[in-house]
């Protein structure tokens, strides 16, 4: 005891530099030797901290100098003798790359390593590392084990520059909660809260992580929020915590307002003038960014000809400007309920890129010839200049089709009629049915929702997505086709075949509700889906297996390596038409351009992934987005309706509960066991409960009546009561099903 006392008095403390130095001599002098900090420490008799031997340590593993082992020890890099007591490859502490996806416990795995196995990195070994960031991870096996540990060694690069917090005032500093997965608290002057007040809600740009200086990480306030609960706030969180920023930097704002309104008379002779042809839009009422308009004339021949014309973004938005590089920032607009987050500023995206009536437009257009049988004969891809005769809202072009209005009734029954052959012919080649209820809100002027439903879904909507459908698959496979002895890197819009493991699953659920799949063959997997889709219009029960259905597919994305999409049964398949919203499509429209005409060019492949990649994320965390303000206005909604009665079906169980969606808002609830008069044993399967008293069985599906209990508006959830003493409609299976679960509560 004496002699380490005596140690420590007496210990040299060492720079950074020196220390890494004395550290790899040590390793050189006893190159069998495995160490971990604290014996370092004590072999070279430091006055160092155990913190600034890791640090040490990691720059020089960093170098390639050392090895790190399970245990946190290391040894020389490249030296045979180390046995490890583990397996080979992660277990001896291999570095590797990925991204981290945190849990809700605060735990993370590192995903995209290339390794068999996601790499676990408990929440004390990440380092600051956030969820979504890349980063550098020394992972290990442990002994016994088949799943590698690790921890964080450095982030490579944020995925979040800006966080949403709530501010605490102190005397001499202010501290911000974040509202991340991990708890964790950023440090501020007072002189960089701007105006924010004690409790209020704002918005951190982290200036610099936690280290050896500071307890916290430390940043400026950048936005004021306000208080928490309102729904501005609410919304704004969601976006942030998403990753998306409110406000475009002021370079970008003035590349925008600096671009001329005016179409000049050369650029219009650079491009075929198709103004004097029919066309229109067809948007959602509320809609002011129209990136797509269709035309439509009859040749002399008897032949039809079909222009799907697109908004000419890279005109305006050059490659690698600061519009540019904004907008892949971003990658695509982000669509609340109450509001749109676009990827490009208001001046482009609702201004001079949106397909305007009565003015005239740049466009990027597919043109298509049909013959009398609707089959295409020609088809022709380049720069246009457009003018929409007509906005037509879904609602107003819905009344011409069903005959109620005959504002441009020829042009537009044509086109259904033609849309509906591509339609049929989609579905024959193995298209899946994925139409799921998607809903909707009456806002009121404050923005709180006053009645929720569910959109229809009529011919004018199918009308625009066919069209729209076949531009994007004719676009990739002219690409591809161009590209067949020698590939041409494009970005493709691809979707695997589901994972047979889930289907099975699904076809075991679908067997208990009643229903029978052919899941032999990806195509009989289609046919199955689609014939469910048709059985679930007539039995809503069923309509709760959409979602399970939807969960079997792999997710869509886009990528440089064409693999088919397997939903909509392409080959080729890309987003060509809306480049206001998606920088996939710009990214399509530049390489399309380059390769028409004759050119053929190549970008960097390897690059070009990586844009993918990118895009595919930014894609992903703005469809969390929406769902996220979605599931925040029903909830709000409901929180009106405390103790009043509504219809539901049975939507799944849980051991402790089992949760209620109301059959007009979709608006899911739990109804907790503990509050009911009997036990309630869950299956397996979980498809079904029993009855410990009763004995009655209750499927997923099976009506329901519930009584709204509480609604949490902070933590997006609400609770139900089962009502078990009022029968539906006589006379309905609803009342049927209720009165036998009466009968059979009142014997237990």
């Amino acid at each position: 005891m004496t002699k380490k006392r005596k140690s420590k008095k007496t210990g040299k403390k060492l720079t950074a530099q020196q220390l890494q130095r004395d550290i790899l001599n040590l390793f050189r002098r006893h190159p069998k030797k495995r160490l971990n900090p604290k014996q370092i420490v004590r072999k070279l008799n430091l006055a160092n901290n155990k913190d600034s031997v890791q640090f040490a340590l990691d720059k020089l593993t960093e170098e390639q100098h050392l090895q790190p082992l399970g245990d946190y020890k290391y040894k020389l890099k490249g030296h045979p003798h180390a046995d490890t007591g583990a397996t080979a490859g992660a277990s001896e502490g291999a570095f590797l790359e990925g991204r981290v996806d945190m849990t809700r416990s605060g735990d993370a795995y590192i995903t995209g390593t290339g390794k068999e196995h996601d790499v676990h990195i408990a929440a004390r070994y990440l380092n600051t590392a956030m969820h979504g960031d890349k980063v550098r991870v020394r992972a290990w096996t442990p002994r016994g084990r088949r799943k590698p540990e690790g921890e964080v060694v450095k982030v490579l690069e944020r995925a979040r520059e800006h966080f949403i917090g709530t501010l605490w005032l102190y005397p001499r500093h202010a501290i911000i909660s974040l509202d991340t997965r991990l708890p964790m608290d950023v440090g501020v002057d007072l002189d960089k809260i701007r105006d924010a007040q004690d409790g209020d809600r704002v918005v951190v740009q982290i200036t610099e992580w936690a280290g050896a200086k500071h307890k916290h990480p430390t940043g400026i306030v950048t936005a004021v929020l306000g208080k928490a609960g309102s729904n501005d706030v609410e919304m704004k969180s969601i976006l942030i915590n998403n990753g998306f920023e409110l406000d475009f930097p002021e370079d970008v704002i003035r590349q925008a307002e600096a671009l001329p309104e005016k179409i000049s008379p050369q650029e219009i002779e650079l491009r075929r003038d198709v103004r004097d042809i029919p066309t229109f839009t067809i948007d959602p009422e509320d809609a002011k960014d129209y990136d797509d308009a269709l035309s439509i004339r009859y040749l002399d021949n008897g032949e039809t000809e079909v222009g799907v014309h697109i908004a000419d973004v890279t005109h305006y938005v050059k490659d690698d400007s600061p519009l540019d590089q904004e907008a892949f920032k971003r990658s695509t607009s982000v669509y609340l309920v109450d509001r749109v987050l676009p990827m490009l500023p208001e001046r482009l995206s609702n201004g001079l890129c949106s397909l305007r009536p009565n003015e005239d437009r740049l466009a990027f257009s597919a043109i298509f010839v049909f013959d009398k049988n609707m089959k295409i004969i020609n088809r022709w891809f380049g720069r246009t200049v457009i003018h929409s005769d007509r906005r037509f809202a879904y609602s107003e072009a819905q009344e011409v089709l069903e005959g109620h209005s005959d504002e441009m009734g020829n042009e537009l029954r044509a086109l259904n009629k033609i849309a509906k052959h591509l339609r049929k012919l989609r579905f024959r080649d193995g298209a899946i049915n994925f139409e799921t209820d998607e809903v909707r809100f009456h806002l009121d002027e404050h923005g709180v929702p006053v009645q929720v439903f569910v959109k229809e879904r009529q011919d004018a909507h199918l009308l625009i997505e066919d069209f729209m459908l076949l531009a994007n698959r004719e676009v990739a496979t002219y690409i591809s086709m161009k590209g067949r002895d020698e590939e041409i890197p494009y970005v493709y819009r691809v979707h695997d075949e589901p994972d047979p493991d889930k289907v099975a699953e699904l076809a075991r659920f679908a067997r208990e509700m009643g229903f029978d799949m052919n899941i032999s063959t990806p195509r009989e997997i289609s046919r199955s889906y689609n014939r469910l889709a048709k059985e679930a219009e007539k039995n809503p029960s069923l309509k709760l297996l959409s979602p399970i259905a939807i969960r079997t597919m792999a997710k869509a994305e886009y990528s440089t390596e064409n693999i088919g999409h397997y939903g909509l049964g392409f080959d080729y398949y890309t987003h060509f038409t809306s480049p206001i919203r998606r920088y996939s499509d710009v990214l399509s429209h530049r390489l399309l351009e380059r390769n028409l005409g004759g050119h053929t060019y190549r970008t960097n492949k390897v690059k070009l992934e990586e844009q993918c990649k990118h895009v595919s994320q930014q894609e992903r965390r703005a469809t969390d987005a929406e769902r996220e303000s979605i599931k925040y206005k029903q909830v709000e909604y409901i929180s009106k309706h405390i103790g009043e009665t509504f219809p539901g079906l049975i939507s799944g169980f849980l051991d402790r509960g089992f949760f209620v969606e109301l059959e007009e808002s979709r608006v899911e609830g739990m109804i907790a066991f503990e509050t009911l008069d009997e036990p309630f044993t869950v299956a397996d399967s979980r498809l079904s409960m029993t009855g410990a008293y009763s004995g009655k069985e209750y499927k997923m599906g099976q009506p329901v009546m519930v009584r709204i209990a509480r609604a949490d508006l902070a933590k997006r959830q609400v609770e139900m009561e089962w009502v078990v003493e009022e029968v539906e409609m006589a006379g309905t299976a609803k009342g049927k099903n209720l009165a036998t679960r009466k009968k059979g509560r009142k014997k237990a």
